[in-house]
Order: structure tokens, then C-alpha cells, then sequence
């Protein structure tokens, strides 16, 4: 029999990380692992024979930390290392790129402020750099070692030698600076979207009002039995699931199940925890309490889904181990052949130094973060806000995008869409005499006939019958307002007065205004949109014709647990899924796509699981997300292209002593000048 458990991962700086921990894991009998590089975390089943420590000790072997809780706060550490490198760092840069500003003994100065920066502030770099070398692997971080390492022992050199013109201090302190600078804004995201557990348990009651040997006592909801009954009052959450002993009322159950009428319910009906009491006081007996009720089995698909995600290589690490190799052992020959063919020491250490100098990643190390900052930093401007460089990998590819109803092609919020007055009856009338017996009731439906029509006649004599309808006297008539068959997408009522039907009012969902454009954009970026919603079949056909959606690729009355298949199974299928929604419903479906995007207007469960908010609540906003993410990947790939053409076409002059390292650090600042400069042009997008 197997044991499950979550370790709490500490050390990664990549994808490759995740991928050689759970290697080193899966190596030990009877062991599954799937690490998570995002959420910083491992999920680990684990045989009998052995202990957690056991596990904890395999994934230190890596040269990783591992604890069964979580451990410190990666992005305020970060932040502290790069605050204090940014201090000691900005004088050194300032002092090496304005000569005017330089005085006597500058390059002292110069050595005793980077060494800190190099030293402390690139310990993560090369620490990683060093793991990743006791497993015969390079990375970006073994780049960024190496790099600033050796511009900064060649600086101490010039300086011992008492030459001021060749130090490069201001790389080595500036690059570390900035890498600090995009490694905190990554541990802070990933932090964000780890946070989608947490916040989808507290959705959830705190407490409740139980019945017991008939006298009504508030007492934490922990303390809630199966088979106990509880007091829900109007406006206030269901504690647990369970079904209705007692009275009748309507539950919105809008943001936990995305049906978009309250239900009405009475005794023998089931209720789920979390919804709302949208109507009169109810007494429930719960069925299912803690990990077993629907919420928290919505928190497990949630963590399910995150986990199950493929870890992202990302493209610099990719290439930069092949790279990296490459620079070591050219610098190596160089040194080799200029002594073997006569070179002096000093000329034959100067050129192996200018091959590691212009191959220092610079360039290579601002490539993501400064388009990265651009890109993000455009889209907050627009209402788009993308959590990190996993995200525009995904966008390339996107060839299906999943939209949620309510909410998300439609407002969420009962309106009027129609009112069909009788012969000889006119519209605003049946509206009015509709509203006036409306205006006594507390549900939703009622709410949106009252909203609706203006000032309103007196009322009197008003009865409610739950599941039927209302009536009362309005100017001496008597006027009933009771359900009647669905027209279309919305929820029909009709209007009797004295016995006669004068008219219809439907109410319902409306499509916000931008969804059909909206729909016909993503589909010319190439993604097929398909809708997904907890609502009846009849309701979101109606919308999806409304806006522009083929019927075959309709998907209703699913569940949140629904959800989550219907996006596998179009991931089964071939497609790479976006998915676009907003309520906890989604939650779990957003963190299984290839790429989830949340309305900001929604719930938080549904940001956090997502990769994308998007903060306007306009599915518009989607289609600009998509094209966003994607030129901002592009940028990145240019910049990528050029970082490495600078170094590939500066490694040859440099083995072959045509450039000092001078010279290569100037190319080098180039390329970085021009990586900045290209990724700037984000800031225009529109």
C-alpha cells in the first residue's frame, strides 16, 4: 500500500531542475513522483518500506532542499539580495560607463563595492552552477557563473597590475543586478499561483448554525457531523453539502456549479457547501463534511490539474547546454594552442579570457526578463496580466480556446431580454404590473423584472408559492406572476391578471457586448472556441448561436469535475487547450489547460489557478492576451537569436587574440544594448 505526500521543494532556478529531482525520486523502488517547478513542490507516492525522511534525503543528494512544509518565502529573500546588490552594484556600473566621472583610486573603489554583488548577491547562480556540474549539466545559471566570474577575476588582475582600462567590474556587478532584478519578479509569480488551494478553501463556511436536541448553537464548522442538521439563513453560505429537512428558499450556486438560475429547493433537495441563500431560511441535514465535500474535492482537482502540467524547458537552458560546453572547451584550446605555438603566458591567458568575456550572457540573460518586463508591463497597461514565461510558450501553440458562459461570454447578472405583452396589452404594462408584485420578493428573477421597470404601484394582499410563483393586488386587480416553459436562452415568467394571461417576461443571462467579436478574433489567431458551462443544454445553445459558436462544439450541464475531463479530452484528442473562465467552477478546468485565462471580475480561486488574468472582464481582452503573449515570445526568440550571433561571431576573433577583453566587453555591452532596445519596442503594442 502506498502513502501519498507534498514536499515543500527549495534550490530550483529552472525546469531542468524539476526534471532531475523527480528522476533522483523515481529511482527508488515503489516510488511516482511529479515535481512542479511553478508551485515549487513534489508529489510523491511512496511505498511502505520507506519514510518521508527518506525522500528529503534523496532530493538533498540532488543538491536540493526538501521539508514537509513550506519553506522560507522565496520572493522576500529575493528581494533583500537584490536590494542590497542594487545598492552596492549602481556605482560600479555608474563609475564604468561615465569616465567623466571617475577619480583617483575609482577602480579600488569599484572592487571592494562589486565583490559583494558578485560574491553573495550571484550566490544563487552559482550555486546552481555548481549542482548542475556534479551532474555534468549546464544551464543558464552555469553561464551566468561563469560570465561574471571571470569579468570579475580578470578586473582584480587589472587592478592588482595597475590597469584602469581593463576592468570590467560594471558587467559583472550589472548582470547579476538585473538577473536578481527578473528572478524575484518569477518567484513572486510563481508564489501568486501557488496561492489557488488556499483560496479556494476559503470560499467555505467558517462556521454554522447546528440544530442539536433542538436548540440552534454556532460552533465551528470542523465540528459539523454527517447527519447533523444545520440553520442556513437568507444571505448566508451553505456550512457543507447536504439535503434540505426544512423549509424553501433559491440557492445561487453560480459561482461553485455555473448555473446561472438559482435553484429553487425544498425539503429532499441536495444543496452543496458554499453556495448562497438567495431566499428564505432553510434547515439542511449534512451528507458530506470536510475532504469529502464538493469544495474540497474541487481543491484536489485544482492541485491535480496544476501538477499534472509538463514542466517547460525553457529555450536558453536548452541551448546554453550545448553552448556552454562549447565556450568551456574553446576557451581551454585556446590557452592550449597559444602556449604550444609560442604565445606568452600573458597573451595566451588574455585571449582564453576575451572567448569567456564574449561569451558572457549578457545578452543571453536579458533576452527573457527585459521582454518579459516589457510585455507584462504592456499588458497591465491593457488589462492583461501574465504570470510568467511559461505562459508565452503556451500561446504559440494554442490551437482551441474553451470559454465559459456565465461570466465570460455573458454578463452574469439577470437582466430583462424580453417582455411579449398579450393582444391588446402593451410591453412597459406587462413589465409594470410583473414588477409590482415582484418588488415583495427577494429572488434574483424578481429582482431583474423591478430593476427593470421604473416607479412602481402599491401593493398589497402579496403570497409567494416556492416553485410557482407570486400574486398579490395592484390597483385593485389581482395580478400572478408563475413560471412558464424556457424561450430560448432565458427563464420565462408569465403575467396574469384576474385569471387572464396579459404577456411573458424573459429573464435571463445576457451576452456582453463584445463576446461575438471577441469569439470571431480568436478564431482569426486560429483557435477553435468551444463552450463549456454548467448551465442547461437549451440556454447555451442559445447563446452560442447568439455569439458565433458552432453547436458541435457545445458542452453543457458538466460539473466542475466535467470541466476538467471535457479539457483532457480535447487535450487527448491533439488540440493545445486555452481556457477562458471565471467562477471557482473553473478553477480546476483553467489549471488543466495549456493555458488558463481568468476574468478579473471573477473569483480569486479562478486568478490563481490561471496564468492569465484578465483584469477588465472582456473576453476582447482574451484575443489581445493571445496576441500579446505571442509577440512577446517573439521578441524573445529575436533577442535569443541576436545574444547568440554577437557571441558566435565575437568567439573566433577572440580565440584568435583579434579581440582583448576590452573589446569583447564592448561587444558584449552591445548586444545587451540592443536585446533592451529591441524588447522596448513591447511598449507599442496595441
Amino acid at each position: 500500500m502506498s502513502t501519498d505526500i507534498e514536499l515543500a521543494i527549495s534550490g530550483m532556478t529552472c525546469a531542468s531542475c524539476a526534471n532531475r529531482i523527480e528522476r533522483k525520486l523515481n529511482k527508488l523502488d515503489g516510488v511516482e513522483a511529479s515535481v512542479n517547478y511553478t508551485t515549487e513542490t513534489a508529489w510523491v507516492s511512496y511505498p511502505g518500506t520507506l519514510e518521508p525522511h527518506d525522500l528529503i534525503a534523496t532530493v538533498e543528494s540532488a543538491g536540493y532542499g526538501a521539508s514537509l512544509s513550506a519553506g522560507p518565502d522565496e520572493a522576500a529573500s529575493g528581494l533583500s539580495r537584490l536590494l542590497v546588490s542594487a545598492a552596492f552594484g549602481l556605482p560600479v556600473v555608474v563609475l564604468g560607463m561615465v569616465p567623466a566621472w571617475r577619480f583617483d583610486g575609482w577602480q579600488w573603489v569599484s572592487l571592494v563595492l562589486a565583490t559583494p554583488v558578485v560574491a553573495w548577491g550571484g550566490w544563487p547562480f552559482h550555486r546552481a552552477a555548481a549542482v548542475n556540474a556534479r551532474h555534468a549539466a549546464s544551464t543558464m545559471d552555469t553561464l551566468v557563473s561563469m560570465g561574471t566570474i571571470a569579468a570579475f577575476c580578470w578586473s582584480v588582475v587589472a587592478v592588482l597590475r595597475g590597469d584602469t582600462m581593463g576592468t570590467y567590474f560594471e558587467p559583472a556587478a550589472g548582470v547579476t543586478v538585473f538577473l536578481l532584478a527578473g528572478r524575484y519578479a518569477e518567484a513572486r509569480a510563481k508564489k501568486r499561483s501557488g496561492a489557488a488551494l488556499a483560496a479556494l478553501l476559503e470560499l467555505g463556511a467558517k462556521d454554522v448554525a447546528v440544530l442539536r436536541g433542538g436548540v440552534e448553537a454556532r460552533v465551528p464548522i470542523g465540528e459539523l457531523g454527517v447527519g447533523e442538521e444545520f440553520v442556513v439563513r437568507p444571505g448566508e453560505k451553505v456550512a457543507t453539502d447536504g439535503v434540505v429537512a426544512s423549509g424553501r428558499s433559491s440557492i445561487d450556486a453560480a459561482l461553485v456549479t455555473g448555473e446561472s438560475v438559482p435553484l429553487e429547493v425544498g425539503p429532499g433537495d441536495p444543496v452543496v457547501g458554499a453556495t448562497i441563500n438567495a431566499g428564505g431560511r432553510i434547515v439542511v441535514t449534512a451528507t458530506r463534511v470536510g475532504a469529502q465535500t464538493q469544495l474540497a474535492q474541487m481543491a484536489r482537482l485544482v492541485a491535480e490539474a496544476q501538477h499534472g502540467k509538463a514542466t517547460v524547458q525553457r529555450l536558453a537552458d536548452r541551448i546554453s547546454g550545448v553552448f556552454v560546453p562549447v565556450v568551456l572547451a574553446l576557451a581551454a584550446v585556446t590557452l592550449a594552442a597559444w602556449l604550444l605555438l609560442g604565445g606568452s603566458a600573458d597573451d595566451s591567458f588574455t585571449a582564453a579570457v576575451s572567448v569567456l568575456i564574449i561569451a558572457c550572457p549578457c545578452a543571453l540573460g536579458l533576452a527573457t526578463p527585459t521582454a518579459l518586463m516589457v510585455g507584462t508591463g504592456r499588458g497591465a497597461q491593457l488589462g492583461i496580466l501574465i504570470k510568467g514565461p511559461e505562459v508565452l510558450e503556451s500561446t504559440r501553440v494554442v490551437d482551441a480556446i474553451v470559454l465559459d458562459k456565465t461570466g465570460t461570454i455573458t454578463t452574469g447578472e439577470m437582466t430583462v431580454l424580453d417582455v411579449n405583452p398579450a393582444s391588446g396589452f402593451e410591453a412597459a404594462e406587462v413589465l409594470r404590473l410583473a414588477a409590482a408584485v415582484e418588488q415583495a420578493s427577494e429572488h434574483p428573477i424578481a429582482r431583474a423584472i423591478v430593476a427593470a421597470a421604473g416607479t412602481l404601484p402599491h401593493l398589497e394582499d402579496f403570497v409567494s408559492t416556492p416553485g410557482v410563483g407570486v400574486r398579490g393586488r395592484v390597483e385593485g386587480t389581482l395580478v400572478e406572476v408563475r413560471r412558464a416553459p424556457a424561450a430560448g436562452s432565458g427563464t420565462t415568467v408569465e403575467v396574469v391578471v384576474d385569471g387572464r394571461p396579459v404577456g411573458t417576461v424573459v429573464v435571463g443571462d445576457e451576452a456582453k457586448p463584445t463576446s461575438a467579436a471577441a469569439i470571431a478574433t480568436l478564431r482569426a489567431l486560429g483557435l477553435r472556441p468551444y463552450l463549456l458551462t454548467g448551465d442547461s443544454a437549451a440556454v447555451a445553445h442559445a447563446v452560442a448561436a447568439h455569439v458565433g459558436i458552432a453547436p458541435q462544439d457545445v458542452i453543457a450541464e458538466v460539473l466542475p469535475a466535467g470541466k476538467v475531463d471535457a479539457v483532457k479530452q480535447l487535450q487527448q484528442q491533439g488540440a493545445t487547450v486555452a481556457m477562458v473562465g471565471d467562477g471557482v467552477n473553473d478553477a480546476a478546468a483553467l489549471a488543466q489547460a495549456d493555458l488558463g485565462l481568468a476574468m478579473g471580475t471573477g473569483s480569486d480561486v479562478a486568478i490563481e489557478a490561471s496564468d492569465v488574468t484578465l483584469v477588465r472582464g472582456d473576453l476582447m481582452v482574451a484575443a489581445d492576451a493571445i496576441r500579446l503573449s505571442r509577440r512577446t515570445l517573439g521578441i524573445i526568440r529575436g533577442n535569443l537569436f541576436w545574444a547568440f550571433a554577437y557571441n558566435v561571431a565575437g568567439l573566433p576573433l577572440a580565440a584568435a587574440g583579434l579581440l582583448n577583453p576590452m573589446i569583447a566587453g564592448a561587444a558584449m555591452a552591445l548586444s545587451s544594448v540592443f536585446v533592451v532596445t529591441n524588447s522596448l519596442r513591447l511598449r507599442s503594442f496595441s
